[in-house]
């Protein structure tokens, strides 16, 4: 099988190497989340993928799922300075990004002096991102794509890795803005917190009640991130593999030619290139995180929801009808997936 691989040319044997090390790295960190956060291991595998890929994440999930700990929890295992901003309707883009002050010298000269807002961080929490206003929620569109921020005319960079994990409530909408979808494209997977089951439940009860609670240790720094980041990119990845993936984000264009009938009825607007260079990235992540040395197409049917539902919105006529876009992207995934195989 042929393989597809980005950057320059690595000695394969020490690419192996550094795969397999740095996965022994990432077991040790999961075990670490593992002992603040009980369950919602695909949560916390979706995140940790986003994060090797060098991306952000979009948290969906009602109030008290763990989200803020889970936030917490990552930046001191992963060893990221961390600012938490709560979205709300008053908030300003200076409260964020930040804002130059006259200040008078002891010689009664004045200067200005800019002070740095939270989002100077590498980790930051946009915690309920849809209750700020769109102007607000713009303020973080130069900070997620380009990772500078631009104040009076001033280029500014942001620290290095920097990462956004935003939380939406995705039941209660009243006074709240949706997200536009350039900014939701810029989430490279939106992640659902689901309710846990009844014994991590149980789990969560005994451990959160007593007088002990689990304590976090740093596993990773901003360095070691950052070098990840460059293995996953490293990482080979099998020609059926890309194939897949570009079926995929191709056939969830209603207006494409490799659209099926159910895309074409449902979907108002598909995922652009963005979705597909989002699944190239976190295939290999998911390999990494379960001890794998390339991706396979199992990886872009698991990953297919979380990179595809923010970025496609179903049609008038199909909301009415009660269809589901997570049923459109299951089904779409299962035919590409079958095409795979069977080619």
């Amino acid at each position: 099988m042929s393989e597809t691989t980005q950057g320059t040319e690595t000695d394969p044997e020490a690419l192996v190497a550094e795969i397999e090390a740095l996965g022994h790295r990432l077991a040790e960190a999961r075990t670490a989340i593992a002992s603040r956060i009980i369950g919602q291991e695909e949560v916390v595998g979706l995140t940790l993928a986003a994060m090797l890929s060098g991306g952000h994440a979009l948290l969906m999930g009602l109030p008290g799922l763990g989200k803020t700990l889970l936030v917490d929890t990552l930046s001191t295992v992963m060893g990221l300075s961390a600012n938490r901003i709560q979205f709300t309707p008053d908030l300003m883009p200076a409260d964020i990004l930040g804002s130059e002050v006259l200040e008078t010298g002891g010689d009664g000269a004045r200067s200005f002096r800019f002070i740095e807002g939270p989002i100077f961080c590498r980790l930051l929490m946009a915690d309920e991102i849809n209750r700020a206003s769109p102007r607000t929620q713009s303020a973080l569109l130069q900070a997620m794509q380009e990772r500078e921020v631009t104040i009076a005319g001033k280029h500014r960079p942001l620290p290095k890795p920097f990462h956004v994990l935003a939380t939406q409530n995705p039941i209660e909408q009243e006074g709240t803005y949706p997200l536009p979808e350039a900014q939701l494209d810029r989430f490279l997977v939106q992640i659902d917190v689901p309710y846990p089951d009844r014994e991590t439940e149980r789990g969560i009860l005994v451990a959160t009640t007593g007088l002990e609670q689990g304590e976090a240790r740093q596993v990773f720094d901003p360095d070691a991130l950052i070098a990840a980041q460059r293995v996953v990119r490293q990482m080979p990845v099998g020609e059926a593999v890309v194939e897949s993936i570009l079926d995929l984000v191709r056939a969830c264009r209603p207006d494409g030619e490799e659209a099926p009938d159910i895309v074409k009825r449902a979907v108002a607007w598909g995922p652009g290139p963005r979705a597909a260079q989002a699944l190239m990235l976190t295939v290999r992540a998911r390999a990494l995180l379960d001890g794998r040395l390339a991706p396979s197409v199992d990886d872009v049917a698991a990953l297919a929801r979380p990179v595809l539902t923010h970025r496609m919105a179903l049609s008038f006529g199909a909301r009415a009808e009660g269809a589901e876009l997570s049923q459109v992207i299951d089904e779409v995934t299962a035919r590409v997936t079958r095409i795979e195989a069977a080619a």
